[in-house]
């Protein structure tokens, strides 16, 4: 019971529940309707509302079109009031009407009511009015954001929105304003102000930067002289109205200077905007207000790189159309440009990754990169040219290029170098009479004097200069080349640079900088920066003049300043490294000693080139070998950056004995010497001298690299294969190796050609004759690198522009193919360097980019670029033409037989090894020193056999006749009858392989001169008068 009455209790309960929550859903359905057709209603009132207004407005424009009725200023105010109300997208054609409506009331006659402006004077309409126009000229604005100039229905509407803003903004075109109205100006003035600082704080000066970016962002301008006008004049207003406020600058300089070459556009289309900046001072505003630190960081980081950039080609561009301004304000003008492009400097990278883009001026950059403005890049690149354009430079260098350079009497250019060296084409008569041509520019040779204090004001602006062009090279990476030639222009900039570091510090120039090295304050930055500059634009100007203007005009350095400059850089990298100093750095000193090392080795290369220091000058006499090799067997750090870097401040035959060690050393790790132990492997060989070179190939190019630099042993056999008869004491495989290099460098071989006049060897380029002529070059390679590996010298005489891409050099920043061309044709050089002097027009030479070649009766046209043998040679392009030319004659006319030379040849010799060697040193270390021979050396290594021995009164004979009836040049046949070669080993006959030997013979006269091909050694017969010695010895010769 009691439990029914409680199920039928729950059960009222939910019945009531589900009632109220029923009541409650149709009352929610109810409100719900009601709002819904609320807002229907609303819409459709409004929607009926908007067509009323827009019927109205178009009935009232359809009625001012026609003409028939003139609208005053109130219809007119009424009627955009209407229409901005109910503004939306589609009435923009609404509003195109209304502004030429309000513009046409601006332009009537002596008809007050009309004009809409008159509005603003009405007590009840002020301030609606002021409302209304500051919203009809908002709505330009954002019309103007969204068109596109270059489109033509577009740019006439920029046009239309332009001219309401002009109109709007000033009071110069109102004509309420002319006869009594004049008590009015200054209210209408200030309403003017009233509405551009608005329009300020709605974002102006961004819409400005908009379209101005939109139109001039771009390889052609699209704006009009008249737009371009309009947008700087309207840009410019609230500037001056608010009399140059930090804000007002600070959104022109962002908004409106940062727009990608605006002042070259102002320059090129509208010259009364460039006189308006001068009217108003803008470039000394722009100056001091970037000048202030806070405002400058602000400013960078507002634009970023691109925008910074852009900022700063045209505040570059402001300097060099103002000079005189310039000049006054150098100071801030330096240390903005500085600033501007060390921000942008720590977004420069080095390499490319996931974080960086490629930027067409900085390279990789790792902020955003707008790819909008690449368009206009170029312009902004010729902008930045002005930085080191001949007016910018003369001004901010004032202080250098005033410094005056007493003249003395000429002195003439060295002479040419010996006959044995590579440039002994340029006639002595020549050299000297352009010298003594030149005598008007001759002045006192540049050396350190001191004397000028280095905190002097005059010392501290140049640091300051030099620091800018400085960062505009580390900046601007993919124009510094640019920069470089630019700052070069001047002949007399970088000798009067010189001069000024010679003065400075109490003794000039080395001792001050050094000092500074372990200093690290903003003064030594700037006086190292100063220097780092002097270098990178000197080794850009040495490395880019060629011979002539280096050696015989001299042009902006003289002979004896490159000795004082080339000793100064080499002391100064020499304690870089030895003091450790190398070792700790990083960044900036890392940089310093780069650009000091790289205009060293240019010089330190030139003079291998062709001398011009004089004997042991890039020596350094505090510097013992011994100690050197004592820390290069311990592997500290100094004495491997010193051999990595400089190796030339060590003796020649020290390097030679390092490397002889080197050598050695991989012997005994290979296992190729002998020892108590164990004998090295022995590879045996049989060779038919008939068929020497090609028995050799076939055996030898098998071998793997190991078997090569091990112990080779030759059996010679003739025709019928019989064995001939010898003691080989490696003198066997030495006239086998001797005999191959001789076969292979035989010019009539056609594996390598000599060059015109000296006779030096570098690989034909017609050697495709040879069906396996790429196999032959590495196997030449190898036995050249053998012969090296084994210190068999052989009388081999390369040339020097082969053996530099042998060596890698042509790798090097350093390498110029212009100064390596007289190595290969010095006639050919000759004529190639006087198309770069031709004052005339150089097309009328009729040549062409391509370079025509008679190969085997057959002429051939080899195309420089592609295309070029129907492109001709103009001014414009007449040295880009020279280097092509240099470069297909050293390099890719023989481009497969170098690489395949090169790599036989490294395959024996690690070129790491050889890294410490100049060209012409590492030609000794092939072919011996190149001086004369030493008989004491020469008697105190030699080897006796079969009863002779050092008192033997045949070989006291021997040793006679050599030093006192033979001449130099028969000393030569006889030491190049015995071994081969005509020159010494560098380091002495205690290391020549295998050590020359004489060995008693009893053979008759008919026989003598058979010895040598019997035994491979010096055979001497027992003879008993001594002139029958020296006719025997001559006979051998």
């Amino acid at each position: 019971m009691f439990s029914a009455t409680q199920t039928s209790k729950s059960q009222f309960l939910d019945k009531a529940r589900l009632a109220r929550e029923e009541r409650r859903g149709h009352k929610e359905k109810e409100r719900a309707a009601t709002q819904i057709q609320a807002l229907i209603r609303r819409f459709l009132c409004r929607c009926r509302l908007q067509r009323e207004i827009r019927k109205e407005v178009d009935d009232f424009f359809a009625t001012t079109e026609s003409g028939t009725t003139k609208r005053n200023a109130l219809s007119i105010f009424k009627i955009a009031r209407k229409l901005l109300f109910i503004f939306d997208k589609d009435d923009k054609l609404r509003f195109e009407k209304l502004c030429r409506t309000i513009l046409s009331s601006m332009e009537v006659e002596n008809e007050p009511k009309v004009w809409y402006v008159s509005l603003a004077l009405s007590k009840d309409l002020t301030i609606p009015w002021l409302k209304q126009i500051k919203d009809v000229l908002w709505v330009s604005c954002e019309f103007l954001k969204k068109l596109k100039p270059d489109i033509m229905q577009d740019n006439k509407l920029v046009t239309l929105y332009l001219t309401m803003l002009v109109t709007f903004t000033d009071t110069s075109t109102w004509k309420i304003i002319r006869g009594k109205g004049e008590a009015l100006k200054p209210a209408l003035h200030r309403i003017c102000e009233n509405i551009m600082g608005h329009l300020n704080q709605k974002g102006f000066y961004s819409v400005l930067q908009i379209l101005l970016t939109n139109g001039l962002a771009r390889s052609r301008p699209s704006l009009s002289k008249g737009t371009l006008t309009a947008i700087f004049t309207l840009s410019l207003r609230p500037v001056v109205a608010a009399n140059f406020s930090d804000n007002l600058l600070r959104s022109f300089l962002i908004h409106i200077m940062s727009v990608p070459a605006i002042i070259s556009h102002l320059n090129t289309l509208t010259p009364d905007c460039m006189i308006t900046i001068q009217t108003h001072d803008l470039m000394r505003k722009f100056i001091l207000f970037v000048s202030r630190e806070e405002q400058c960081s602000d400013i960078c980081v507002c634009l970023e790189g691109s925008h910074t950039l852009c900022l700063l080609g045209n505040l570059i561009q402001l300097g060099y159309l103002n000079v005189k301004v310039l000049e006054q304000e150098a100071g801030h003008f330096v240390k903005d440009l500085t600033d501007m492009l060390s921000y942008c400097q720590r977004y420069v990278s080095q390499k490319k990754s996931n974080l960086t883009h490629w930027h067409p001026v900085l390279g990789w950059f790792s902020q955003t990169v707008h790819y909008g403005l690449n368009d206009s890049m170029p312009l902004v690149t010729k902008q930045l040219q002005c930085l080191w354009g001949v007016p910018v430079i003369c001004t901010l260098f004032c202080d250098v290029l005033s410094k005056k350079l007493e003249v003395q009497e000429p002195t003439p250019a060295p002479p040419p170098p010996q006959p044995n060296t590579l440039q002994n084409n340029l006639p002595v008569k020549n050299l000297f009479k352009r010298a003594f041509q030149k005598s008007a520019s001759v002045r006192n040779i540049l050396k350190p004097v001191g004397g000028r204090r280095v905190d002097s004001a005059e010392v501290q602006k140049v640091c300051s200069v030099c620091v800018l062009y400085q960062t505009a090279l580390t900046t601007l990476t993919q124009i510094r080349l640019q920069i470089l030639t630019g700052l070069t222009y001047l002949d007399d900039l970088l000798p009067k640079l010189w001069a000024f570091i010679c003065e400075l510090g109490p003794q000039g120039g080395l001792k001050l900088f050094l000092e500074c090295l372990n200093n690290d304050t903003d003064e030594s930055k700037q006086l190292l920066a100063m220097l780092m500059l002097f270098c990178d634009c000197s080794r850009h100007l040495i490395t880019i003049l060629d011979d002539i203007e280096v050696y015989e005009e001299q042009i902006s350095f003289k002979m004896e300043e490159l000795i004082t400059i080339s000793s100064f850089l080499n002391t100064f990298v020499y304690k870089m490294i030895w003091d450790g100093i190398l070792e700790n750095a990083n960044g900036e000193k890392l940089e310093l000693f780069h650009s000091v090392h790289g205009w060293l080795m240019v010089l330190y290369e030139r003079d291998c080139r062709r001398r011009f220091t004089p004997d042991e000058h890039w020596l350094r006499k505090d510097l013992k070998p011994s100690l050197l090799f004592q820390e290069l067997e311990k592997g500290k750090k100094r004495a491997q950056l010193l051999l990595q870097y400089i190796p030339h401040v060590i003796p020649h035959k020290n390097r030679v004995l390092l490397f002889r060690n080197i050598v050695t050393k991989e012997k005994e790790t290979l296992g190729l010497v002998e020892t108590s132990s164990a004998s090295p492997h022995v590879t045996h060989i049989t060779i038919r001298r008939s068929r020497m070179l090609e028995d050799g190939y076939d055996q030898l190019r098998r071998l793997p690299v190991n078997s090569i630099k091990g112990v080779i042993r030759v059996k010679f056999v003739n025709d019928l294969g019989v064995d001939e008869a010898g003691i080989d004491q490696d003198g066997v495989f030495k006239e086998f190796l001797e005999e191959i290099i001789k076969k292979v460098f035989n010019p009539a071989l056609n594996l390598f050609k000599t060059t015109n006049g000296n006779e030096r060897l570098y690989p034909s380029p017609t050697s495709n004759i040879h069906e396996n002529h790429l196999q032959l070059f590495e196997f030449v390679g190898k036995m050249l690198g053998k012969a090296l590996y084994e210190g068999i010298v052989v009388d081999v005489p390369f040339a020097s522009f082969f053996l530099s891409q042998v060596l890698g050099h042509h790798h090097s920043s350093f390498y110029s193919y212009i100064d390596e061309l007289p190595s290969l044709d010095s006639e050919f050089y000759k004529n190639l360097t006087s198309i770069k002097r031709y004052d005339g027009d150089v097309s009328d030479l009729g040549l062409t980019l391509s370079y025509d070649e008679d190969v085997m009766g057959q002429l051939v046209c080899h195309e420089l670029i592609p295309g070029g043998k129907t492109m001709p040679v103009t001014n414009e392009n007449k040295i880009s033409y020279i280097h092509l030319m240099a470069h297909f004659r050293m390099h890719t006319q023989i481009k497969d037989q170098t690489v395949a030379f090169i790599r036989g040849f490294r395959s024996i010799i690690n070129p790491e090894w050889l890294h410490m060697f100049s060209t012409p040193e590492v030609q000794r270390l092939i072919s011996g020193d190149n001086a004369e021979i030493d008989l004491d050396d020469l008697k105190k290594h030699t080897v006796y056999y079969g009863g002779f021995h050092s008192s033997h009164r045949v070989i006291i004979w021997l040793w006679d006749i050599l030093s006192s009836d033979f001449t130099p040049e028969e000393r030569a046949m006889f030491l190049k009858f015995v071994t081969s070669c005509s020159r010494p080993p560098l380091l002495g006959f205690a290391y020549l392989k295998p050590p020359f030997s004489i060995r008693c013979v009893e053979v008759s006269d008919d026989q003598v001169r058979s010895a040598y091909t019997t035994i491979l050694l010096d055979g001497m017969p027992a003879l008993k008068v001594p002139g029958n010695t020296e006719q025997i010895i001559k006979m051998f010769v």
